[in-house]
């Protein structure tokens, strides 16, 4: 019998796991990948240009996955690198217009894939694992 912990371990990844795959067949029309459109979703969302580095570390990806990822997204004239006024070592990752209108797509969808899924929560409950998800995060975030 499992414990209440690996209950929540287990019903936390899978879930997460499966709402990035649903997204994803959702998405699919646009043709870009669950990586392609993460990345150019971490971009739009950030207060200022990421560099590769800070934009494999919010992906959770190592260093040569996102050179590879951003070579293909700026191949597909999605995005730019552009040098770092402060660091000549740093390329920081800037959306193009085509970029910015393919996110434009993405949370549209995103969001309405949200609402469609959890219009049936009770708002309380939702409410609940907000708070609960973002207090881990916190924990997770500070855990040695």
């Amino acid at each position: 019998m499992s414990t209440l912990e690996e209950r929540f371990s287990r019903a936390l990844h899978s879930t997460a796991r499966a709402w990035r795959l649903a997204l994803d067949r959702r998405l699919k029309y646009l043709g870009v990948s669950q990586a392609s459109w993460m990345t150019i979703a971490v971009a739009a969302r950030a207060d200022q240009p990421l560099s590769q580095t800070e934009l494999a570390q919010r992906l959770a990806v190592e260093g040569a996955t996102m050179v590879a990822m951003v070579d293909r997204l700026a191949e597909a004239g999605l995005l730019v690198r552009e040098p770092s006024e402060t660091d000549r070592r740093v390329n920081l990752v800037v959306l193009t217009k085509a970029g910015n209108q393919l996110y434009g797509k993405v949370k549209a969808e995103a969001d309405a894939f949200s609402k469609e899924l959890l219009a049936t929560v009770d708002k309380d409950k939702l409410t609940i694992a907000i708070e609960l998800l973002e207090r881990l995060q916190i924990a997770v975030e500070s855990a040695p």
